[in-house]
């Protein structure tokens, strides 16, 4: 079993790697260097007399930074946050954390919160508590005054999506526009609507992925990352893409479908907003597309659970039940007319065969 030995402002520091691999001691290694590094610049800090919010600042980098469980994408969404922080409370930085009040915290929250958008104010407040609290964990400071600033409550997006009329005639609008970038944003819609794969899902997705015997279609994501949830996930190829692919690999090859890419756009925004204004329909986007591939589904009779997992969330359908919990009015007052209180009427009874039948006149 391998061991991590290093000596900190002269206290000598033993950790196990938990291997007998010596290629993955020398990665742990590197992992438990670096953390010994972050607790030492912030104890510095403090031992210099005070820690400065922009010393914090600086360790929460690092360990942003090193941090493998993190997506690029979230590490670079955090550094926005951070951005925006420093962009509204410019001489926080160089503030001593532990003279940064509640009321300091308050003050700058109600600055910030009336412009910011409620989930941006939510992740940046999120970020600043963070920051406090590694100033906790080196001694700098007891409590963390960020705790007090409440979060925005979110507002619940109204879904204004296309009914099944609507979206036919939009593919059709799209496909006849712009000759052959008409038909690639029109096969983009239809795939994004048929699998309620996200944008960047769908561009990676490619024919040897589909599987025609088993009607089902891998979502691998990134390559490096994978999808969203870092799993990969399989979706129903419905009739309506079987379609489409069959279409798309009729028109390509075989060779050629199976080595590349299904769709040859990766966004076509702009085709959608002009369809939508040609049609004097509501402006929707990608992942609108998204939802209404779950609505579809919820409404053909498919049960919330599976939708979700079709989706890729891994809430179990706690999100898509929030989100599809309420459907269309169409659909909900459809559902609405066989829900009753009152006892079924009794039948009519049927005639009496011992009663005589009327007579009837005959020529």
């Amino acid at each position: 079993m391998y061991y991590g030995r290093l000596r900190v402002s002269g206290k000598l520091i033993w950790k196990s790697l938990k291997t007998d691999r010596m290629s993955v001691a020398k990665l742990r290694l590197g992992d438990f260097l670096n953390e010994q590094r972050q607790k030492s610049s912030a104890g510095k800090a403090v031992v210099r007399g005070k820690m400065t919010f922009g010393d914090a600042l600086q360790t929460y980098r690092e360990r942003l930074n090193g941090d493998h469980s993190l997506k690029e994408r979230s590490k670079t969404y955090r550094e926005e946050r951070i951005a925006a922080l420093v962009k509204s409370w410019p001489e926080l930085s160089d503030t001593d954390v532990a003279r940064i009040s509640k009321a300091d915290c308050l003050a700058w929250g109600a600055r910030f919160g009336e412009t910011a958008a409620p989930s941006n104010f939510n992740n940046t407040v999120g970020t600043v508590r963070m920051i406090f609290d590694i100033a906790i964990e080196a001694g700098a400071r007891y409590d963390n005054p960020a705790s007090h600033i409440k979060r925005k409550r979110i507002k619940q997006k109204l879904l204004q999506l296309p009914t099944q009329e609507q979206f036919v005639k939009l593919v059709e609008t799209i496909r006849s526009s712009d000759g052959g970038w008409g038909h690639r944003c029109a096969d983009f819609v239809e795939f994004l609507a048929y699998s309620g794969c996200r944008k960047g899902e769908a561009a990676r997705v490619h024919g040897r992925d589909c599987d025609f015997e088993k009607s089902e279609i891998t979502v691998l994501g990134d390559p490096a990352t994978g999808t969203k949830n870092w799993e990969i996930r399989r979706v129903p190829m419905i009739p309506d893409m079987r379609q489409l692919l069959e279409r798309l690999r009729g028109e390509r090859g075989e060779p050629e479908f199976s080595k590349s890419p299904v769709l040859r756009v990766h966004e076509c925004q702009g085709a959608i907003n002009t369809a939508c204004k040609k049609l004097g329909i509501a402006r929707f986007t990608h992942h609108d597309l998204r939802h209404l591939f779950a609505t579809r589904c919820i409404e053909s009779g498919v049960d919330i659970p599976t939708v979700s997992r079709w989706l890729g969330h891994k809430d179990g359908g706690a999100l898509a039940m929030k989100v599809y919990g309420h459907l269309r009015d169409q659909h909900s007052a459809a559902m609405a007319q066989r829900v009753t209180f009152s006892l079924p009427k009794p039948a009519d009874p049927a005639p009496n065969s011992s009663q005589k039948a009327p007579a009837t006149a005959t020529g």
